[in-house]
């Protein structure tokens, strides 16, 4: 724990690190990085005797970087939105997450900026959506005021709540383990499924050239 205390080699980086990764998983069309682990370890460890920043500075920063990192997405989305419909697909940005998050949006209107906060790569790219439709700013940026506080502070401020219970405390370089797992567990069952997905679309693909030759 000493690698992660306020006097420890990594201390005064560990709080803008966490605040870049908010940043960026907030609306950088670059959603496959641990927000919700990061946010809910970096609450843990400010229960530490000496922690790498108090509780109340992380609560405040958390969701300033996580509404900024939404208005930058929403002023992408609405400066380039032609470039990025017709932009093909990458290994980081695909147009299926834009469609994804769309039909989210219009599923559940404009508290969608609430909702996806808590969605693991929608929350990345519902404020792009936003600004591709034309999603009025002034609502954009009420919505996204209460999500990034009830999302950021929220989760952090449940990591801090647990670290009160003995189990955890004791057995925080288990539980920091742990979460890394659960937070790469969804990526690779997301990643499993669209390979095997694929693999069945091509495999008709493949067979019909040999049938054709016998």
């Amino acid at each position: 724990m000493y690698w992660l205390s306020g006097s420890g080699p990594f201390g005064s980086a560990i709080l803008p690190v966490l605040l870049l990764v908010v940043f960026i998983e907030s609306g950088l069309l670059f959603p496959f990085l641990p927000g919700d682990s990061l946010l809910f370890t970096a609450g843990l460890l400010t229960k530490q005797a000496d922690p790498f920043a108090p509780l109340w500075l992380v609560l405040v920063l958390a969701p300033i970087a996580a509404f900024l990192g939404d208005q930058a997405g929403y002023w992408i989305g609405h400066k380039f939105e032609k470039p990025l419909r017709n932009r093909p697909d990458g290994r980081i940005f695909k147009q299926a997450y834009i469609r994804e998050s769309h039909e989210f949006f219009e599923k559940h209107g404009p508290i969608t900026v609430i909702i996806c906060r808590f969605v693991p790569i929608v929350r990345t790219y519902a404020p792009l959506v936003a600004g591709m439709s034309g999603m009025r700013y002034k609502v954009f940026v009420l919505y996204n005021a209460v999500g990034a506080v009830l999302w950021a502070a929220g989760v952090t401020l449940l990591g801090w709540l647990l670290g009160n219970i003995a189990f955890i405390r004791d057995h925080i370089d288990l539980i920091l383990i742990l979460i890394v797992l659960v937070s790469v567990i969804p990526m690779m069952i997301t990643a499993a499924t669209k390979l095997m997905a694929r693999r069945r679309k091509g495999e008709p693909i493949q067979e019909h050239p040999v049938e054709h030759e016998e």
